[in-house]
């Protein structure tokens, strides 16, 4: 469920005690039936697409916050449908790589929904890449199989990435940074080049 992948998330970001009681207590009180999730999207400076996704209570309020973000920082809301047949939606799961035998958990998890494993980062995880459907799948299989999930989300990966300029991508980056500081958004995804 989307409150035990929070609680995950919460708690693989060592979130302290009270912060994770707060959001299972928002999460679970009545009012979470009035929070809406609606994405927008539009475009960052230098034709970069956005995606952002947001959790409200007030659409109102949200779209003004989102809307007035794009235009300060020289981008634009887009229509429904504008930017998101760009992005693929995926789960993924990050694991311990310790001791783990890539091409085999490969085998054992590919039945489950698994698409791609990538090798282990420099902190040792290793990431599970499914279809966004296949999120309850994947988890059933790495439970099954006695593996613990470090971390897990679900991402919206961009079928194609542009590189901009060093100076580009600081004028993208506030837009975006400046996006994440509103309450209401959850996530916000791009198609900009963060490979260098």
């Amino acid at each position: 469920s989307r409150l035990r992948l929070a609680i995950q998330n919460a708690k693989a970001a060592n979130m302290p005690k009270t912060n994770i009681e707060n959001a299972i207590k928002k999460a679970s009180s009545k009012d979470a039936a009035d929070f809406k999730e609606v994405v927008y999207e539009g475009y960052a400076p230098h034709g970069i697409a956005v995606l952002v996704e947001t959790a409200t209570d007030n659409t109102n309020r949200t779209v003004s916050s989102v809307r007035l973000v794009f235009s300060k920082y020289g981008g634009s809301l887009g229509t429904s449908g504008s930017v998101d047949y760009m992005f693929t939606r995926k789960c993924v799961f990050k694991i311990s790589g310790e001791g783990m035998d890539l091409e085999e958990l490969e085998l054992d998890l590919i039945d489950y929904g698994l698409e791609e494993v990538k090798e282990p980062d420099e902190e040792g995880l290793v990431e599970l890449y499914a279809a966004f459907e296949d999120y309850g799948n994947l988890q059933k299989g790495l439970e099954e199989k006695g593996i613990e999930v470090k971390e897990s989300e679900l991402v919206r990966i961009p079928g194609h990435t542009t590189t901009l300029s060093d100076e580009q991508v600081e004028e993208v980056i506030k837009l975006i940074d400046k996006m994440e500081e509103d309450d209401d958004v959850l996530n916000v995804f791009h198609n900009m080049n963060m490979d260098d």
